[in-house]
């Protein structure tokens, strides 16, 4: 990397900070000469950063801005490119809602602004040679049902949301055929959305479109529209499907075109949808990325918001139970200012429950020390809710003892989160099977805050599958 940079600037590399890579395997690095700055790229797949180099080329080549390569290594695996800075259009608006300033004038501006790009990258670079697209040509029903699966194993399986299987899948491929029943042939950017979307001197830069291929219209103004946390107000949402039609289609006339577009835009915004769900569930919950995790309420509240307000073609009806699921999720409803309280019971053997709300997670209290029930007979096939388990706590003084030391400190946070207007406390009550010490203690504080707090209490039992 550092000789790379030498080669191309025909200086030395003084100083090389690490950059956020989001959701991508890739690493990127800010490397710093005295006269010379670029932004340096290391990704091992290849055939993936081929087809950055190939369409960064093409794209320049039709008017769009995109960073411009400077230098390759042999091994194509490393490369450097333009610095556009730091500025894009999702940090923009961001720090001025941290700021507390009324940008929404300034917001519908830039959005507008995007959407000409759009527009023009769609229409200008439909005839690339999309064979050079990686991993597939076309967004295909192949593509399509990728997504899909990534959203059932990735978002459904991590969030215990119940399915049938066939039934999933049969819905999967009419929702497929009812979307891929368009014109296809358009560039497709694949995330055109504001973390991709680089502010250099009024101008607009566009980044990380090496998934480009030959896809839907559609499918990029949702996701531009819809990007979970840029959080467009739905009624600018409106305005900016308008304005799309009108660029696109002219202000008058060609309305049966226009109507086609915008009922088939809201089925790639749930395709969409469910595509950012599954990348939430793997780059989040798994791999424990802090902005994935915080995206996945918004993402539910999108969701809610549009399968509330829209009418799809076509009948999907095991889908649309399963969007239904998700958005009913106890923890992710909607709660306004309320402090909601979050209280879990779960098995040590299998590790401590995952905050999905990215704050880190909260209290957990290990039971372990208590006398565990589950080593007599008798309680060994019931659980902390059944009243044989917790007759055998209230005759122990102990268990008592435990719990006013809980009740303490627990008291201490609610009244503290809510005198700060905090909206979130997790609470995990952890023993050796997550069945007999967890359980009760965790109905026993959940009682308590119900009975003397003014919050709103989730309570979950991992190892019970009750929630």
């Amino acid at each position: 990397m550092e000789e790379l940079f030498k080669t191309w600037a025909g200086e030395p590399c003084e100083s090389i900070i690490q950059m956020s890579a989001n959701g991508s395997n890739r690493l990127y690095y800010r490397l710093v000469g005295k006269n010379k700055t670029c932004i340096a790229t290391i990704g091992s797949d290849v055939r993936e950063n081929e087809a950055f180099f190939f369409f960064a080329n093409e794209m320049k080549k039709r008017g769009v801005k995109v960073p411009e390569v400077y230098a390759i290594s042999e091994d194509r695996t490393t490369y450097l490119q333009e610095d556009l800075g730091n500025v894009t259009l999702y940090t923009w608006l961001t720090s001025r809602k941290t700021n507390d300033v009324d940008v929404s004038e300034s917001m519908l501006a830039l959005y507008k602004k995007a959407i000409d790009r759009l527009i023009h990258i769609q229409t200008a670079c439909r005839d690339i040679d999309f064979s050079k697209a990686y991993p597939r040509p076309k967004f295909d029903e192949q593509a399509l049902l990728w997504d899909m699966n990534y959203f059932k194993y990735y978002f459904l399986k991590l969030f215990h949301i119940q399915f049938d299987e066939q039934q999933l899948e049969t819905d999967f491929r009419t929702f497929i055929t009812y979307l891929l029943d368009d014109d296809c042939t358009y560039f497709m950017y694949r995330d055109f959305q504001s973390r991709n979307i680089m502010l250099v001197d009024d101008e607009m830069y566009f980044v990380d479109f090496q998934g480009a291929r030959m896809g839907a219209a559609q499918y990029d103004l949702a996701s531009l529209l819809y990007s979970s946390k840029s959080n467009v107000p739905d009624e600018m949402r409106k305005q900016l499907l308008d304005y799309y039609l009108v660029k696109r289609f002219g202000d008058s006339g060609n309305d049966a075109e226009k109507e086609h577009f915008r009922n088939k835009f809201y089925g790639y915004v749930l395709a969409r949808m469910m595509q950012a769900m599954g990348a939430y569930g793997y780059r989040g919950v798994i791999e424990k990325k802090e902005h994935f995790i915080k995206s996945i309420p918004f993402a539910v509240r999108n969701l809610r918001k549009v399968i509330s307000t829209t009418k799809l073609p076509v009948e999907i009806p095991h889908l649309m139970s399963v969007w239904e699921s998700i958005c009913s999720m106890k923890e992710y409803a909607e709660d306004g200012e309320e402090l909601t309280v979050s209280i879990f019971s779960f098995s040590y053997r299998k590790g401590i429950p995952f905050d999905k709300y990215g704050n880190g997670g909260g209290f957990v209290f290990d039971c372990r020390a208590l006398p565990n029930p589950g080593q007599f007979d008798e309680y060994k096939t019931l659980n902390g809710r059944d009243k044989a388990v917790i007759d055998f706590f209230e005759e122990r003084e102990e268990t008592e003892r435990f719990l006013n030391h809980v009740r303490g400190i627990v008291s201490e946070a609610v009244n503290s989160y809510i005198g700060r207007g905090y909206t979130r406390l997790m609470i995990n009550f952890g023993c050796t099977g997550g069945r007999h010490r967890s359980v009760y203690c965790a109905e026993q504080i959940a009682q308590y805050l119900n009975d003397n707090f003014d919050c709103k209490v989730n309570l979950h039992h991992l190892e019970q599958g009750k929630f």
